[in-house]
C-alpha cells in the first residue's frame, strides 16, 4: 500500500489520521524554554503563555534527519507539505529525498497550510485506496491544488502585531475599530488579506458563510473542514448554517495544531473546501 504522510500543519483529527493510515511529521515549537512537537501542547497553554509573557513561540520546520527518518523505509511513499512559501519543510524533505536517491517517493508542495494542506491529503488516501498508481495519484492531486480554498477570520490583531504583519497604528486602529482581516490563502502559497470586516464576531462569521454561498455552484460538496483555534460553539454554528446550503457529505471540525495557532491566535476559524475542475 502506497504510505501517505504529511505534517502537523495539515491539523487533521485523529478520526481521519486513523481512517486513511495517514503517518504526520511534526514541527517543532519553542515555547517558555522548552522545545516541543507540535502537538505536545494545547491551544489554551500556549494562548496562556503568549499572554504572559508577550510574545509569540517560535516554530520551525522537521529537519532532514527527521524526514530520512520517515521516508528511509520500504514502499512507495507521498508526502504533502505546508506552502514552500511558510515553511521550509518542502525543503528539507527535497534534501532528505536526494539523499536517499529514491524514485518511488512523491513529493507535493500543497502551496496551502491547515486543512488546505489536509483536504489534498485526504484525496490522495481515497485515490490510493481505490487503487489508483503512485504517479496517477500525484497528477492529480497536482491538478486539485489551485482548486482548495482557504479562508480564515483573524479575531485580534495582536498575533499579527507581535509577529511583524502588521504595525503599531495598524494594531491601535484594528482594535478600535474591531477589525477582523479574513486572511486567504493565494494559489502562489501565501497569505494576503482578502477583506477587513469592521464588525461584530457574529458578522465576520456570516462572511464567511456568503463566501462560500457565492462559490457554492462551484464547490465539490464531498468534504469541508471548519478548522479552527478553539472557538468550538463558532464552529457548531458554521456547520449547522453550512448544512441549511448545501448537501454536503463530510463536514470536519478540526482544531489547528501549535504552529498555526502561533501565528494565528485565538478564536481564528475557516472554512476549507475544494472547487470542482472547470
Amino acid at each position: 500500500m502506497i504510505e501517505i504522510l504529511t505534517d502537523s500543519c495539515s491539523d487533521l483529527n485523529p478520526e481521519l489520521i486513523d481512517r486513511f493510515h495517514l503517518q504526520v511529521i511534526p514541527l517543532q515549537v519553542f515555547i517558555a524554554n522548552r522545545n516541543l512537537r507540535d502537538g505536545e501542547i494545547k491551544l489554551a497553554q500556549l494562548f496562556d503563555e503568549v499572554s504572559k509573557t508577550s510574545q509569540l513561540p517560535k516554530t520551525a520546520a522537521p529537519s532532514v534527519g527527521d524526514f530520512l527518518q520517515y521516508f528511509n523505509t520500504p514502499g512507495e511513499k507521498i508526502f504533502i507539505g505546508i506552502s514552500s512559501q511558510l515553511s521550509a519543510t518542502m525543503q528539507n524533505a527535497s534534501l532528505a529525498m536526494a539523499q536517499l536517491g529514491r524514485n518511488d517517493i512523491c513529493l507535493i508542495d500543497s502551496l496551502n497550510l491547515s486543512t488546505g494542506i489536509g483536504l489534498l491529503v485526504c484525496k490522495a488516501a481515497e485515490l490510493r485506496d481505490q487503487g489508483y498508481p503512485l504517479d496517477a495519484i500525484c497528477k492529480e492531486i497536482e491538478a486539485t491544488r489551485p482548486l482548495v480554498h482557504s479562508t480564515f477570520i483573524i479575531d485580534t490583531l495582536d498575533y499579527l502585531y507581535k509577529g511583524g504583519r502588521c504595525n503599531a497604528l495598524e494594531l491601535v486602529m484594528g482594535s478600535l475599530l474591531r477589525i477582523r482581516p479574513v486572511i486567504e490563502v493565494r494559489q502562489d502559497g501565501t497569505m494576503g488579506v482578502k477583506e477587513k470586516i469592521a464588525s461584530t464576531r457574529k458578522k465576520a462569521l456570516q462572511s464567511l458563510l456568503k463566501d462560500f454561498e457565492s462559490l457554492l455552484p462551484n464547490v465539490d460538496l464531498h468534504r469541508i473542514f471548519i478548522t479552527h483555534t478553539g472557538c468550538d460553539s463558532d464552529a457548531e454554528y458554521l456547520k449547522i448554517e453550512l448544512k441549511k446550503l448545501a448537501k454536503i457529505d463530510e463536514i470536519h471540525i478540526t482544531y489547528a495544531g501549535a504552529t498555526i495557532a502561533s501565528h494565528c491566535g485565538p478564536n481564528t476559524i475557516g472554512i476549507l473546501y475544494i472547487l470542482k475542475q472547470p
